[in-house]
C-alpha cells in the first residue's frame, strides 16, 4: 500500500519491548485522512508503542457497527495474528457498541480509539498532582459509558500480563469497579480540582495585582511553545522536547521586552485535533491561563504542511474557552525548517500579526517582542501625576507595573508622565492632573 511506504516504522531502544500496535483508519474518496493518520502514528509512538502495520479503508462514512467493514475487520484480525500485535488503535472516537462488536471479532486483542490514546499520553506526561487528577477525571469520565466493553477486554488480556497503553492514569482506581463507585470517584476528583482551581485563581489574582500584563503562549502540540518561552525568558528552565504533549502543567515566567517593559508569559498544554471535550473540561483550570491572558501568542509550526488546519483546531478550542477576542500574534515558528519559504509565507501571512520566527536560533524574536509590546501598550492608559515626596513608593510601583515616560522633580512633588493599566490608574486617581486640579 502506498500509504505504508511513506511511514517510517522504528522501535525505540528501551529496556522493555514496546507494545505492538496495528493502526486503523478511514480515508474518504477525496483522499482526506492521510494527515490525521500520520498524527495518530505520532501519538502511538508517544504512548510508547511500535507500529507494526497500518490498515486503511476507503469509504464514505464509518460502519455503524464496527467502524470498518466486516471483511476489513477480519483482515485486521489476521494482521494482528501475523504481527503478534498487542493492540489495535482506531483513528476515531468509537461508540460503546462499536467497541463491543470489534472485541467480539478480535478476541483477546486490546482495542483503543483515538481519545483513549490521547488520554494515555497525557497520563504518562502528567507530573503535578493537579495534572494527574485532571487526566484521571478525563479518563474515568470517558470510560464510564464504556465499562462493559473495557471489562470484557481487561478480563481477556489479564492473567498477570502488563496492561500497558490505554489503562494508565487511574492508579488504584480499576476499570472493573461498578458505575456507582466510579461516579463517586469522579465526584471526589471534581471537588479536589475545584479546590485546586480556587488556589490557582488566587495565584492569578496575585499576578494580576502585580500589574504585569499576562501573555498566553498557546498552539498545537509540539509547535515549539516551551522553546519559545525559554527563548523569550533567556533560559532553559522549561523542558522542551520534540514530543507530543510534553507540557501539561502551566509555567509562568517573567519576560523583559526592553525599554522597561516586562510581561508574564504562560505556557500550557498543547492542542490537537479532536481533543476530547471531557479533557478540555478537566483541564479547564489550566487552560484558563489563556482565557485570563491580555495577549495571546499562537505558536504555529510553519514547517508543517498542516499548519493552517492546526491553526483552525486552535481557534476551535479557544472558541470553546471563549478566548477568541484576545489581542493575538501568530508566531510562525520553525521558519528555518520551511522548505519553500515564499509559498508558505503567502499562505500564512494573512494570520493576525503573523511573524516568522525560529525559537531555537532567535530569528524574528526581536520583531515578536516589538509586536507584543505594541499590543500590551494598547491596554495601558496615559496620565500625568503629581506625587508628593512622602508618596514616592507609588513611583516605584509605576516603574514595576507600568512605564514612566518622563519625570520632573519640583519643590513639593514629582510630576511624571506615566503609562499604566486601569487598576494602577485607579490607585493614582487622587494624584492625576486634570480639569479642575492644580
Amino acid at each position: 500500500m502506498a500509504f505504508n511506504e511513506e511511514i517510517v516504522v522504528g522501535r525505540e531502544e528501551i529496556t522493555l519491548e514496546p507494545e505492538r500496535a496495528v493502526v486503523v483508519g478511514l480515508e474518504d474518496f477525496a483522499g482526506a485522512g492521510h494527515a490525521a493518520m500520520q498524527e495518530l502514528l505520532q501519538l502511538v509512538r508517544a504512548a510508547g508503542a511500535s507500529v507494526v502495520d497500518v490498515v486503511m479503508q476507503t469509504r464514505r462514512k464509518p460502519d455503524r457497527a464496527t467502524y470498518v467493514g466486516k471483511g476489513k475487520l477480519q483482515e485486521i484480525k489476521e494482521n494482528v495474528a501475523a504481527n503478534e500485535a498487542d493492540m489495535v488503535v482506531f483513528n476515531a472516537t468509537l461508540r460503546p457498541a462499536q467497541i463491543n462488536n470489534i472485541l467480539d471479532v478480535l478476541d483477546d486483542c486490546k482495542v483503543l480509539d483515538r481519545v483513549e490514546l490521547i488520554l494515555d499520553v497525557f497520563a504518562q506526561h502528567a507530573r503535578s498532582r493537579e495534572g494527574k487528577l485532571q487526566v484521571e477525571l478525563a479518563l474515568l469520565t470517558y470510560l464510564l459509558p464504556r465499562l462493559v466493553g473495557h471489562g470484557k477486554m481487561m478480563s481477556r488480556i489479564g492473567g498477570g500480563r502488563a496492561l500497558g497503553i490505554g489503562v494508565r492514569g487511574p492508579g488504584e482506581t480499576k476499570l472493573e469497579m461498578d458505575r456507582l463507585r466510579l461516579r463517586q470517584r469522579i465526584t471526589r476528583l471534581r471537588r479536589q480540582l475545584e479546590e485546586m482551581g480556587r488556589r490557582r485563581e488566587t495565584e492569578r489574582a496575585a499576578r494580576h495585582e502585580s500589574g504585569l500584563p499576562l501573555v498566553g503562549i498557546i498552539g498545537y502540540t509540539n509547535a515549539g511553545k516551551s522553546s519559545l518561552l525559554n527563548a523569550l525568558a533567556g533560559s532553559e528552565q522549561v523542558e522542551a522536547h520534540d514530543r507530543l504533549f510534553e507540557t501539561l502543567d502551566p509555567t509562568v515566567r517573567r519576560v523583559e521586552l526592553g525599554d522597561g517593559v516586562s510581561i508574564l508569559a504562560s505556557d500550557t498544554v498543547g492542542f490537537i485535533r479532536d481533543l476530547p471535550p471531557n479533557l478540555i473540561a478537566s483541564f479547564r483550570s489550566t487552560l484558563e491561563e489563556a482565557v485570563q491572558a491580555d495577549v495571546l501568542i499562537e505558536v504555529i509550526d510553519a514547517s508543517d504542511p498542516e499548519a493552517l488546519q492546526q491553526h483552525r483546531t486552535s481557534e476551535e478550542i479557544l472558541g470553546e474557552l471563549q478566548a477568541l477576542d484576545k489581542p493575538y500574534v501568530a508566531a510562525l515558528n520553525k521558519w528555518d525548517l520551511v522548505p519553500d519559504p515564499e509559498p508558505t509565507w503567502q499562505r500564512l501571512r494573512r494570520l493576525p500579526n503573523a511573524i516568522r520566527i525560529s525559537a531555537t536560533d532567535g530569528y524574528g524574536l526581536e520583531e515578536l517582542k516589538l509586536c507584543i509590546k505594541e499590543l500590551v501598550a494598547e491596554r495601558r492608559k496615559s496620565a500625568t501625576v503629581r506625587l508628593p515626596y512622602d508618596r514616592l513608593e507609588l513611583l516605584d510601583m509605576i516603574h514595576q507595573r507600568g512605564h514612566v515616560v518622563s519625570q520632573e522633580y519640583e519643590a513639593d512633588y514629582v510630576e511624571a508622565q506615566v503609562e499604566v493599566d486601569a487598576e494602577m490608574l485607579a490607585k493614582l486617581e487622587p494624584f492625576v492632573m486634570g480639569e479642575g486640579r492644580p
